[in-house]
């Protein structure tokens, strides 16, 4: 069941590489949070990831995890790459086999800031946390 659509930007922060800062947006314009999962918003910057050039060197990794950098209008995390908190919240991590939790329900506002990564690499790199460049 469908309601009435809400459209937003967001920014999804897709990371390759932690130590690396290795880092490329998407921007998604007038996307609508009240009828779309987080299943369908990995599924739509995994397409888009395919489909544009400038994501060439992203095309090989496994991603397989979303977590929001930062709530609109809320303080921003002080590591440029990746949030480290919040690890544990239901409203900053996404569940990306869940299509039925909209991304209104994760407190997902205009101008949210999404995390897009491996997982083993964010846990690999949060147990120590040296950048190399």
């Amino acid at each position: 069941m469908s309601t009435e659509p809400q459209n937003v930007t967001l920014t999804i922060r897709v990371i390759k590489s932690f130590p690396f800062r290795n880092v490329k947006p998407i921007i998604l314009l007038n996307y609508d949070i009240n009828n779309n999962s987080a299943k369908d918003l990995f599924e739509h910057c995994m397409q888009h990831i395919q489909k544009t050039g400038a994501f060439l060197p992203f095309r090989k990794t496994e991603f397989d995890f979303l977590k929001v950098y930062n709530h609109a209008q809320r303080t921003k995390s002080l590591n440029l790459v990746v949030n480290f908190d919040h690890d544990n919240d239901s409203s900053w991590i996404l569940d990306i086999e869940n299509s039925e939790k909209k991304l209104c329900e994760y407190d997902i506002q205009n101008e949210t800031e999404i995390s897009m990564f491996v997982l083993q690499d964010y846990l690999k790199f949060k147990e120590n946390p040296e950048e190399k460049w």
